[in-house]
This record gives C-alpha cells, sequence and structure tokens, in this order.
C-alpha cells in the first residue's frame, strides 16, 4: 500500500490554469472521493496523479517517491498507477480474462493466470464471465472487469474517473458497494473522481471539493457534509436551506425558529445566513412551532416534497416518506421543527 501526497499542485494546459495549489494527502488505503462541476480540474487532477500531465507546480509524491514536480516527471508507466476511465475501455476484440491479463506484461507468464484469478475474484467476477467479450457482459459487468484489469499489476494507487456514470441508478449503487468491497479488500489507496455528491459521500473515507481548479475544502465525508465551509461548498455536496439570520447566544435566530449552530463560519459580518439541510426539517401539527404555507406538495412513490414559504417569503423543500402521513394540501398552514444543528455564514 502506498500514501499519496500533493502539495500546492498547480497545472496550466494551453496557457489556461487548471489547477490552483491543490494540496491533498491519502493514507495508505484510503478512499479519497473529489466532487466538483463539470469544468472545475476533477479529471485533470488525476490525470496528473496517473502522470498524463505535467505539473507547473508544487509536487506529487507516492510513499516516498516524488513522481511529479515543475522539474520532474516520472513516466506514467513507472508510477504503478492504475486508472479505470469513464466508459471502461474495455479491448472490444478481447476476452475478459485477456482483458485482464494485458497489463501483466512484466509477469512471468507462467504467474498470469494466478494474478488474472486473484484480480477477478477480488472484482467479484464469476469465472464463466472471463471467456465472455466485452458485447457479451452487461455494463455493470464490464466496469468489473475494467477494475480488475487495474488491480491486476498491483497498484501503488487506483484512480477512477466517473467509473459509474454510464450506469441505471439501480445498478450505480450496486456496482459501487462491490467495487468498494473490492478496494477494501485489496488495501489500495484509491481516487474517484465524480460530478454527484451522493456518489462521492457514498465512496470516500473523506472528500474533497473542485471548484474552479481549486481545492475548496477537504476532510471526513461526515465532517465536511455537516459544516461545508462556504455555501458554494455546503450546495456542492446537497440540497441546501438558506434562511436569513442573527445571532443570538450560541444559535442563530431565522424564519423557523432558534436554531443551535455546529460552525460559525461568518466572522464578523453583520448580514448572515444560516444553512440547514432538507432531511432536518420536519412538519408537525404542534402549534408552537413556526408556522409556514404549503406553496407545493410533489409525490414521488414513497417520498413527497413539500415545499413551503416562511413569513418573509423564503421558501423551503421539506422531504417526507409518505407511508403513514397525512400530506398537507397546497395552501395549508403547517409548523416546521428544525432538527440538530446549523452552519452560519455571512449573507
Amino acid at each position: 500500500m502506498t500514501s499519496l501526497d500533493l502539495a500546492q499542485v498547480s497545472v496550466t494546459l494551453g496557457g489556461h490554469p487548471v489547477l490552483h495549489d491543490v494540496s491533498l494527502r491519502l493514507a495508505d488505503g484510503e478512499r479519497l472521493a473529489v466532487v466538483g462541476p463539470s469544468g472545475s480540474g476533477k479529471t485533470t487532477l488525476l490525470r496528473a496523479i496517473a502522470g498524463f500531465e505535467r505539473i507547473t507546480r508544487g509536487e506529487i509524491r507516492l510513499g516516498d517517491d516524488l513522481v511529479a514536480s515543475a522539474e520532474r516527471q516520472v513516466a506514467s508507466h513507472r508510477r504503478r498507477v492504475g486508472y479505470v476511465a469513464q466508459d471502461g475501455a474495455l479491448f472490444p476484440h478481447l476476452t475478459a480474462r485477456a482483458n485482464i491479463a494485458f497489463g501483466l506484461g512484466g509477469v512471468a507468464r507462467g504467474a498470469r493466470g494466478d494474478a488474472v484469478a486473484a484480480a477477478s475474484a477480488l472484482a467479484g467476477i464469476e469465472p464463466d464471465l472471463l471467456e465472455r467479450y466485452p458485447h457479451e457482459i452487461s455494463g455493470g459487468q464490464q466496469q468489473r472487469v475494467s477494475l480488475a484489469r487495474a488491480l491486476a499489476p498491483h497498484p501503488r494507487v487506483l484512480l477512477l474517473d466517473e467509473p459509474f456514470s454510464a450506469l441505471d441508478t439501480a445498478l450505480r449503487a450496486q456496482v459501487r458497494t462491490q467495487v468498494v468491497d473490492a478496494l477494501d479488500r485489496a488495501g489500495v489507496t484509491t481516487v474517484l473522481v465524480t460530478h454527484d455528491p451522493a456518489e462521492a459521500l457514498a465512496f470516500g473515507h473523506a472528500i474533497a471539493v473542485l471548484d474552479g481548479g481549486r481545492l475548496q475544502q477537504a476532510g471526513s465525508c461526515a465532517e465536511v457534509y455537516a459544516a461545508p465551509a462556504t455555501p458554494q461548498v455546503a450546495r456542492l455536496l446537497g440540497d441546501t436551506v438558506l434562511l436569513p439570520a442573527t445571532r443570538e447566544a450560541g444559535s442563530a435566530r431565522c424564519p423557523l425558529g432558534l436554531v443551535p449552530v455546529r460552525t460559525d463560519a461568518a466572522g464578523a459580518a453583520s448580514a448572515l445566513v444560516v444553512m440547514v439541510r432538507p432531511e432536518q426539517l420536519r412538519l408537525t401539527t404542534d402549534a408552537t412551532a413556526p408556522a409556514v404555507r404549503v406553496l407545493d406538495v410533489v409525490e414521488t412513490g414513497g417520498t413527497a416534497l413539500v415545499t413551503v414559504v416562511c413569513d418573509d417569503g423564503t421558501e423551503a423543500r421539506v422531504p417526507l416518506r409518505v407511508f403513514g402521513v397525512d400530506l398537507p394540501a397546497v395552501g395549508d398552514t403547517v409548523g416546521v421543527v428544525v432538527d440538530g444543528a446549523g452552519v452560519l455564514y455571512a449573507a
């Protein structure tokens, strides 16, 4: 296993800065998910780690080895970094077995079969699939073959570039779970890039948020989701409710009442907003709870989204499970309770 260190890494492509002073550290066997909008620099970050792009500033280290700096560029094939592309990039004319064995050119011929078998077992590939061609297996199976191909040479670090994006929603969750299980068993340090915050939070031990080529925040998934450094980071990680607020004895007074503050990121600002997640909101018939008016109710199977408006005009969406719940009607006045704490920002 190998740690991965990036220190003030910058990349310029075609004269345009793409990454700016990105610093990250992954411990041996750690999984990091990098999330951000399109154009944020996620794939460039992966390509710099893999050695496909030169960095213009900073350093990249794999364990104790310096593999990239402004003056030094270790060739990609010498870094022992595995790369799984978005579409899997399997060779259509090769069987699954031959695809997995493709990167084992430096392994003795007699040992290749064992290496393929070991990587296939890690990736959860059934033995009968090994003799099939890519067009004869499902999308999820193709991604597991791609993973096995990347794992077979025992890479020091594995890079995953949106590997689940081509799969349908149900299959994505299933394959992601299988991949995480395989990575845990392999103990390989892994970086995943994705534009899907739910996927990032489900995948990583840690998460990093990129926007505009800059690292906005990094830390444990629970920490970054619960206490985003800025409203923009909060939005990039999921739905948010931002409410005008004032400070009051370690809490925030807002249209939904007094909300405890987990983190105060507002500094000395006088105009404030408090952020809570929609899942922290709960409708109630308690007459003492702040009253809101129902603007819209949208049912989606076993759940519903209820849009409410506060007295000051602030709107919020409240997610509900519909089973055993009497849904309010548009125009109803209901109470809302905020469970847990919020984060305070400058408005």
